[in-house]
């Protein structure tokens, strides 16, 4: 099994090397390496930003939670972390077309412009940082995968999707980034989907899993913490998507904003459809320990995100096991990826164009971006040898640098008195609010019961500095359009 499962896996590696080569051709200047030429169509679109966001989290992740085997005991609500994502995208939808008109390549690069200077450059170190730990994520869902099935160790692992990863985003940037999320996203539905009906028969037919786990399994809403908590999960997802480099750039990058309109609603579509994949599986895998067809020594014996694979290699054919296991690195290297390439286009384009070399040609820039996301792979590979919890990682990241930016970013894009005062007064404020929430920082502090989702006292507080400072010192321009690039 070993042998067929690992070619099926090199050959999809080598595969998307060749991808990032083939896609290095279409690369002529910056705008073709980070945003694609802004030419992307509705349905790449949709792969991308899909793939983006379905990651480690949204796979070994929630089949962890699902399994209830565990810290945590999700059962099928376990779902809810990717269905929200779906509701995400349908509210982007609305905005998708004024977030194109912006032309520009970056976040960082929106604030300054809008806002000037101090606001370009926060806004570029808060979500430049974040990035480090998102990629760690993903590599470190990748490694788990590659640790189980070549039988070797979890930092050797680390090493070489890093490499592989990093490879094929700096050859060929927002291209090759793009075209190996969509086939990457078609591996992962189609891995995990096919993977469903051999657990499922292994364990006998699916009222022998209904038999053998808990009723409250399959309660939908409160295994997850009851309607607040997936309230609070749209609430970050929303947040951190409409400001995130990795998946915003999405939009910057369709043809116009029909197609980024349209790309957002099909990706909604996916979500939809493979949030429930993951969980059936976990759910599954505890039947099979509770029917004691498998023991939970051997599944849980290398950490319970391992659940899935080590399951995998126990109960399916090598070929189908080769797919999911692709699938599986699929999802969390279409993720990586983005961040990789979320990280250097920050630095290239708002740090080292505006504030180390401001006469850097179009070539330099690109080629410092190239190098920044190297960098990038290397400090994300340090950070996933010490880190621990997949979901818990994403958490922080996410909230980090999505509730000071969120207001001024969005509301901006349609309020005219919207000010550089009430923009840094969000970034600082919304920041450090949630840095204490996240940290802890003040012990016995509470927030109305929302402590579990630290963005949302950021939010709450950054958007009461937003409006009061903007009421006080209101922008003179009166104008929601940007100014031009020399302006």
């Amino acid at each position: 099994m070993q042998i067929t499962v690992v070619v099926i896996v090199v050959i999809y590696m080598i595969a998307m090397l060749g991808i990032g080569y083939f896609a290095s051709k279409r690369i002529k200047n910056t705008t073709d390496f980070m945003v694609a030429g802004r030419r992307m169509g509705p349905l790449l679109m949709a792969g991308t930003l899909a793939a983006t966001e379905i990651g480690g989290g949204s796979s070994l992740g929630v089949v962890e939670k699902a399994s209830n085997l565990g810290s945590s005991q999700w059962g099928l609500s376990a779902a809810w972390y990717v269905l929200t994502m779906g509701l995400a995208f349908v509210i982007l939808t609305f905005l998708a077309p004024k977030i194109r008109a912006t032309e520009v390549k970056t976040v960082p690069e929106y604030f300054r412009r809008k806002y000037g200077k101090a606001a370009g450059i926060f806004t570029s170190i808060t979500m430049f940082l974040p990035l480090i730990g998102l990629t760690a994520g993903q590599f470190m869902a990748s490694a788990t995968i590659l640790s189980v099935m070549l039988g070797i160790g979890w930092k050797t692992s680390l090493i070489v999707v890093a490499i592989v990863v990093t490879a094929y985003a700096v050859m060929g940037g927002m291209w090759s980034v793009a075209i190996t999320d969509f086939v990457q996203v078609g591996l992962i539905l189609l891995g995990m989907l096919i993977a469903v009906p051999f657990a499922v028969n292994f364990a006998g037919g699916w009222n022998q899993v209904v038999e053998n786990v808990p009723p409250e399994t399959f309660n939908l809403i409160k295994g997850i913490g009851g309607p607040k908590a997936i309230i609070a999960l749209v609430i970050m997802y929303v947040s951190t998507f409409t400001v995130g480099q990795e998946a915003v750039s999405r939009y910057y990058s369709a043809r116009d904003g029909k197609a980024a309109k349209q790309g957002s609603i099909l990706a909604a579509l996916v979500n939809g459809v493979y949030a429930f994949i993951p969980a059936v599986l976990g759910i599954v895998t505890l039947a099979l320990v509770n029917m004691g067809k498998v023991s939970s020594e051997t599944v849980l014996a290398q950490g319970a995100r391992y659940s899935l694979p080590v399951l995998a290699t126990l109960t399916m054919p090598a070929v189908i096991v080769g797919f999911l296991f692709s699938g599986i690195i699929s999802a969390t290297m279409s993720s990586a990826d983005s961040d990789l390439l979320g990280a250097g286009s920050i630095f290239g384009n708002d740090i080292y164009k505006q504030f180390i070399k401001k006469d850097a040609s179009d070539k330099e820039i690109m080629r410092v971006t190239q190098i920044t996301m190297i960098i990038v792979g290397v400090f994300s590979l340090l950070v996933a040898m010490n880190a621990t919890s997949i979901i818990d990682l994403l958490m922080f990241s996410f909230t980090l640098r999505a509730a000071g930016a969120f207001f001024p970013y969005v509301v901006g894009h349609y309020w005219k008195k919207s000010s550089t005062a009430g923009a840094i007064a969000s970034l600082i404020v919304g920041s450090i609010v949630s840095v204490i929430y996240e940290r802890k920082l003040i012990p016995g502090i509470t927030f109305f019961g929302w402590e579990q989702q630290t963005v949302i006292p950021g939010l709450v507080c950054a958007l009461a500095a937003y409006l009061i400072f903007t009421l006080i010192w209101p922008s003179k321009r009166e104008s929601v359009d940007l100014p031009p690039v020399n302006g």
